[in-house]
């Protein structure tokens, strides 16, 4: 029998630690971030913490299913402790709240991944399509939401009058799309990208800056400016 490994043996790229710092956390696989947080395995039975993060997702099925399990339903999983299930509950619950936070008027925006996680929790599992318009200041600064219309989007139901109508009357400067896709997938529609097309024309003969069209999916999304399609 080959000696028991501790992760500290394996090759530094190999290392999960090690490789989020050197590559970031979305290099990692659910099974690899969840054994950066249990640290350590057991010697005595020769398992590593990422076979017990293994163990554990394939017992709860997947990250939601350890979440959503209580504490002592992990606790009765071999090898994981009281010390390992609080670690696993207060690192999700630092995840929800992160993820619950609201980009709040007045804050700056500071990248697309703080439109998603905005609106995420409004938009990704709804059934119909919304469309909604964030008006910002000259400073790029959040004055509100406002939403457009609901159902499949089509040229007539986001029609520019309607889009910069809120805009004209709070003298926004900057405004971002924002609309979500019901089957989870962010992937633009020729529709999506033809009706950012025209809103982004039309903001330009009126001085207004189209800053982001951000579609919402599930657990995903997609960014316009990110992709260099403004």
């Amino acid at each position: 029998m080959a000696p028991y490994q501790t992760i500290k043996d394996w090759p530094a790229e190999d290392r999960p630690r090690e490789k989020l710092l050197a590559r970031g956390p979305q290099s990692l696989s659910d099974t690899e971030l969840l054994a950066i947080i249990l640290r350590n395995g057991n010697a005595s039975t020769g398992e590593s913490a990422i076979d017990h993060a293994r163990l554990l997702l394939g017992r709860f099925g997947g990250l939601k299913g350890v979440d959503e399990a209580a504490a002592s339903e992990l606790g009765k999983v071999k090898g994981i402790g009281p010390a390992k299930v609080a670690q696993i509950k207060a690192s999700l619950e630092i995840a929800r709240r992160v993820s619950n936070h609201k980009w709040q008027p007045g804050q700056s925006l500071r990248s697309s991944e703080d439109v998603f996680r905005h609106f995420r929790d409004d938009l990704e599992n709804e059934k119909r399509e919304f469309f909604y318009v964030v008006l910002l200041n000259n400073k790029n600064k959040k004055i509100r939401d406002v939403k457009i219309s609901e159902g499949s989007l089509t040229a007539s139901l986001v029609h520019p009058r309607e889009v910069y109508n809120p805009v004209i009357r709070e003298s926004a400067a900057a405004v971002i799309f924002v609309h979500n896709h019901p089957s989870g997938d962010p992937a633009p529609s020729p529709e999506d990208i033809e009706i950012t097309r025209r809103l982004k024309e039309v903001g330009d003969v009126m001085g207004v800056r189209v800053l982001d069209h951000v579609v919402v999916g599930h657990d995903r999304y997609f960014s316009f400016s990110d992709k260099g399609m403004l």
